[in-house]
């Protein structure tokens, strides 16, 4: 079990320490944290995300992003089990030498604990800040996955690909986790196929299960058969699916704790290994408030 840091209400560091800490010592296992590096106005959104006049998961200059690594690191220091991730981290707007680095080093500060979950996000704004092309997102996401596994385990790299050379170079230090481990968030056919044959584990957004879920009505929600998609590319790698993780989501969102109940047994009986409960942008603004909701959840599942 695991929780979804609430980092639109959650700013100052003794509230994050507090949530943190609570969210450990009530024996959740991890904690997931997303990104995004800028705001925009104009959101520059796939058409297909607009949902009765909206976008599905807009986010403007007025919702607080704290940057991942440096978050993290943080949380690092002020705990000792509970396990780091980003959930996800857009990968392909970022430097991919850095990223390795970065996420080496928290997992050598925090012991071992990190895990990298990654997507190539939805807003053209961002990536054009970032000088990164959009249309190049999704080769880019692949070829830099083979690039941080190599970057990780290896103390001097030759890689040479269509966006990244690295001649007799290396990073140090290296990760505990070698490599650490990479996660894959998305809905779309082609990141569906790109977990079976790449990922470590996938976060998927059924809305079916999800009242908070992104994803809106545009993806067909059948989560045996999208997950039975993931399946077959794992098989057709030569992969052993039961090794990759999946993720389900279960949203405070005005619930009782007897529907919380009933939403991690539905995403256990559907293969779920990872469940992660998200009290952000549900209304409650203060830590205290955030940590009541987890101890309430912990009470019933």
């Amino acid at each position: 079990m695991g929780v979804v840091f609430p980092q639109h209400e959650l700013h100052d560091a003794a509230a994050i320490r507090d949530y943190a800490q609570a969210a450990e010592a009530l024996g959740f296992e991890y904690l997931l944290n997303y990104d995004h590096v800028i705001g925009s106005v104009s959101t520059g959104a796939d058409p297909k995300r607009f949902e009765n006049g909206r976008v599905v998961g807009r986010y403007g200059p007025q919702h607080p992003f704290h940057e991942p690594f440096a978050l993290l690191a943080f949380l690092a220091g002020i705990t000792r089990s509970i396990e780091l991730a980003t959930a996800v981290l857009i990968l392909p707007q970022r430097q991919t030498a850095l990223v390795a680095k970065q996420a080496a080093e928290v997992d050598v500060l925090s012991g071992g604990r990190f895990r990298l979950g990654v997507g190539i996000g939805w807003n053209a704004a961002e990536y054009a800040a970032l000088g990164i092309p959009w249309e190049q997102r999704a080769a880019r996401l692949e070829e830099q996955i083979y690039l941080l596994r190599e970057l990780w385990t290896r103390p001097v790299v030759i890689f040479r690909g269509r966006f990244h050379s690295i001649v007799d170079a290396g990073i140090n230090p290296l990760p505990l986790r070698r490599p650490i481990p990479i996660w894959l968030g998305g809905m779309a056919d082609a990141m569906i196929e790109r977990v079976g044959r790449l990922a470590d584990g996938w976060f998927p957004r059924f809305p079916s299960l999800d009242p908070m879920s992104p994803i809106g009505r545009w993806r067909e929600d059948d989560p045996a058969q999208l997950i039975d998609r993931a399946r077959r590319s794992a098989q057709q790698a030569g992969r052993d699916f039961s090794r990759i993780g999946i993720e389900g989501f279960v949203s405070h969102a005005g619930e009782t704790p007897e529907r919380w109940a009933q939403r991690v047994a539905a995403y256990r009986a559907i293969g779920a290994t990872h469940i992660s409960f998200n009290t952000l942008w549900v209304g409650l603004q203060r830590a205290d408030q955030h940590i009541t909701a987890l101890r309430r959840f912990r009470e019933v599942v």
